[in-house]
């Protein structure tokens, strides 16, 4: 019996021939990622471990981005917290105020994440890596703890579901209208424990940052894991970012999948997640009635890359975020902060009326820098749109791409680029 690309990476690092749905392993690991809210939990449940050394300082990430900069007393404690147990262990990936980015757009761009990796972080979007070839996946921080300790962490084998991308996809049209529109087919629990493996000739019109937005979001259709190919644009990205080796692996063609999916790209059309679950779908021609908004939120690790950026930037270029509508734009690390300042980004965005911020998580998870109050509403083009996930439980969360997001701001109520004359 063949195995999927995900069951090889999981078979080579736990020493296996050949592994199967189900199975229970324990798997060596590449890299062990936590944040400023889940590490400090991690760190405590090392002291009471026999052992409190980590296993390699090279190959753990804590990336501080949840309230970065401290917004109050309680996350200044959780970062000091973290950041003197990188000091007392000499971690090498610490990543803080100044140098810090969103960690799932910061890991791969720092080229700690390369193709045929076992990767674990206490966050569930850690799966974006998948992106690049790698397993990657979300833990508890308990697994986080005893990941660092041991460089290990024991899997259940996920089955696979296969989603065959073809055709090319419209302008407008991006990686976060893919794969809201394949959880809007699935549901938030139709892969369920399971590896998303996305294959076809039409991935090679997804850009690297198409790819990790998919891959990030496979968690919001209940995934294990999402994971692509490895292609000539992955090795580019790999080689531009990375000095690690790095090593593909390709599904068996006897390969077994539990479903199979076609996806025509050409026929996607700008997709809408409305509240409260990232399944309640509608493309954009489906809204008949004037959903008015309050904000919109172009950031975060699904859309606060580079190309996000210059989307939103097309569309707000000379033209005016509407009066009473607070439009916040977070570039998802410093050198995408960097290179949106050198190509006149943030300059097209403050003209427009939005605000710019310093990377971080702050108003996706209801943080700060964004919170809603009762009876608001937000298109934002984060991953979740949960009951009260940005602020009040009687607040709402549409979730679209960076172009939905910019025309809406513009319009006040959510709206198709096509709308603006684009």
């Amino acid at each position: 019996m063949g195995m999927t690309m995900t069951q090889k990476i999981l078979a080579a690092h736990a020493g296996l021939p050949s592994v199967e749905a189900g199975q229970l392993i324990e798997a060596d690991l590449d890299l062990v990622l936590g944040n400023d809210i889940t590490s400090p939990v991690a760190i405590h449940e090392m002291d009471k471990f026999k052992k409190q050394e980590v296993f390699d300082k090279d190959k753990i990430a804590l990336v501080m981005d949840h309230f970065i900069p401290n917004k109050d007393i309680k996350s200044a404690e959780h970062c000091k917290c973290v950041r003197e147990f990188a000091c007392k262990n000499e971690i090498t990936n610490y990543f803080d105020v100044g140098e810090m980015g969103i960690e799932h757009a910061l890991l791969p761009e720092k080229g700690l994440t390369v193709a045929g990796d076992v990767i674990i972080g206490a966050d569930s979007h850690t799966c974006t890596y998948g992106a690049l070839g790698a397993f990657s996946t979300g833990v508890g921080s308990t697994d986080m703890a005893a990941g660092m300790v041991t460089g290990k962490a024991w899997f259940k084998v996920p089955s696979a579901i296969k989603f065959n991308l073809v055709g090319k996809p419209a302008k407008w049209v991006s990686g976060k209208d893919v794969i809201l529109h394949i959880i809007g087919l699935i549901g938030v629990d139709g892969a369920l424990y399971k590896s998303m493996e996305f294959v076809g000739e039409g991935i090679k019109y997804l850009s690297m940052d198409d790819r990790f937005t998919i891959a990030n979001m496979a968690i919001e259709a209940g995934g294990k894991n999402g994971i692509f190919p490895v292609d000539d644009l992955t090795v580019a990205y790999m080689k531009e970012h990375s000095k690690r080796p790095y090593k593909v692996y390709e599904a068996d063609e006897d390969a077994v999948y539990e479903q199979e999916y076609t996806i025509d790209l050409s026929t996607l059309k700008s997709t809408v997640a409305f509240p409260h679950l990232p399944e309640n779908t509608r493309s954009i021609d489906e809204i008949t009635e004037d959903v008015v908004i309050d904000q919109s939120v172009i950031g975060s690790c699904t859309n606060g890359r580079i190309e996000d950026l210059r989307c939103a930037a097309e569309i707000l270029k000379g033209r005016k975020v509407k009066k009473g509508v607070r439009c916040i734009v977070i570039p998802a690390t410093q050198q995408i902060y960097l290179q949106a300042m050198r190509e006149g980004l943030l300059e097209i965005f403050i003209e427009a009326g939005a605000v710019v911020s310093t990377p971080t998580c702050g108003p996706c998870l209801g943080g700060y820098m964004g919170i809603l109050a009762e009876g608001e509403r937000c298109i934002s083009t984060t991953n979740r749109n949960f009951v009260g996930r940005m602020g009040h439980v009687k607040s709402e969360v549409y979730l679209a791409n960076p172009a939905v997001a910019a025309a809406s701001a513009v319009t006040g109520k959510i709206s198709a680029p096509a709308e603006l004359g684009l």
